[in-house]
């Protein structure tokens, strides 16, 4: 099979076009402004919506431009490298597309004629628990049917803009919330109803998407409230966390290739002993190291999303991916802080911005520890296979 890593025409204007409109609509002192205020504003969402960027990916019988994984990857890498920022635009497309493959008519047209009127989805995903995390079994957020209507209890956490967007998507088991149960649904909800409290969870970074606690005390919700088949919420969930993972990496990707950027091009500017650093080893070091780490995350991306657009299995590779891609983006981002000094640890740079979001993404979408964990059990069955085709004698101790 040829290899071609080489983006095409379309692409790369995309990329251009990309940059051009983050640079009118999203300038550095207007993301400085709107991670301190937790949150953008609606007048960018809405120009947002009024670009066909926003219908990228969408099957055009929703009135979207289809496209592949690899030119969306593309338009997410752009977008926050512009920016220096995880857009929320690009986080919201998980959700868009869960509602499309999940939702009724009626939900899909609701959440696309909202999406496309205001550049934002109407709901927050709702997953992660206090207790949680990881575990998603561990969960104990439940549903109880009553009289014909159902009764939501429990705490989510980590609900990314769960401040903002009017409507929650919950994931819950089914009447009863211990481990035992796998039965999980997905239900959608107002967040205006009696029995939701919403509270503010402050992070160290990536406030321009920022978290809320979510409390559900007797939530009454109709049976038409759920989405996607009842019972199977967890594992339709299961191909959101795989591309989840190629959005995390693509994200914070764009952030880190722009912190090496500044870093060089500070390292050319900076006199220390007579000479610019970028002249002394260790800071070449640190930038060809910088260099490598990007080079080899983008190609792990770009060949993870390729394999989606073949319809070949990615578990795997979205595991490996983020396993890699999240440590070795937080560590591009750190030499590039450490290149500006005292300066890097100020709000005056971009990159310690850069820095505290891509560390952030070590823990969003599952720890480097699950990544692990996950990516383990295909390697070892592949290679104990391969072992088992080639007739090789097991081992004697």
């Amino acid at each position: 099979m040829a290899l071609d890593y080489s983006f095409t025409d379309e692409q790369i204007q995309l990329k251009k076009d990309i940059h051009e409109w983050a640079k009118e609509h999203m300038p550095e002192e207007k993301v400085i402004r709107w991670h301190e205020e937790r949150g953008m504003d609606d007048e960018v969402y809405k120009a947002w919506a009024q670009t066909d960027f926003v219908r990228l990916g969408i099957p055009e019988e929703y009135g979207g431009i289809p496209c592949d994984f690899v030119t969306l990857g593309v338009m997410m890498e752009e977008l926050c490298h512009s920016t220096v920022t995880t857009v929320p635009f690009v986080s919201s497309t998980l959700i868009i597309f869960d509602v499309l493959e999940f939702g009724s008519p009626e939900q899909i047209k609701f959440c696309m004629d909202t999406y496309y009127e205001t550049g934002r989805p109407p709901y927050a995903l709702a997953i992660s628990e206090p207790v949680g995390g990881s575990d998603n079994f561990g969960m104990t957020t439940y549903t109880k049917e009553i009289d014909g209507k159902i009764h939501l209890f429990g705490d989510k956490t980590f609900v990314t803009n769960g401040e903002h967007f009017p409507h929650l998507i919950v994931l819950a088991k089914e009447e009863d919330p211990s481990r035992e149960n796998k039965s999980i649904s997905m239900w959608t909800t107002p967040k205006d109803v009696p029995g939701i409290e919403v509270t503010q969870l402050n992070k160290i970074g990536n406030q321009i998407s920022p978290f809320a606690r979510i409390h559900f005390d007797d939530v009454v919700l109709d049976p038409s409230q759920h989405l996607g088949e009842r019972g199977q919420g967890f594992m339709n969930l299961m191909k959101n966390f795989e591309f989840e993972r190629c959005v995390i990496i693509a994200m914070i990707l764009g952030e880190a290739q722009a912190a090496l950027e500044d870093a060089a091009a500070y390292a050319n500017q900076r006199m220390a002993f007579g000479k610019n650093i970028a002249r002394y080893q260790a800071v070449q070091e640190m930038l060809v190291d910088m260099e490598m780490g990007l080079r080899t995350t983008r190609e792990m991306l770009y060949k993870t999303l390729w394999k989606m657009d073949n319809n070949l299995p990615i578990n795997a590779d979205a595991a490996l991916l983020k396993r890699y891609g999240s440590v070795t983006l937080t560590q591009v981002a750190s030499d590039a802080l450490e290149i500006f000094g005292g300066h890097g640890f100020t709000t005056e740079t971009r990159v310690g911005r850069a820095f505290l979001d891509c560390r952030g993404y070590q823990l969003g979408g599952g720890t480097r520890e699950i990544m692990s964990h996950i990516a383990n059990r295909p390697i070892v069955k592949e290679y104990a296979q391969l072992a088992e085709d080639e007739g090789r004698a097991e081992y004697e101790f």
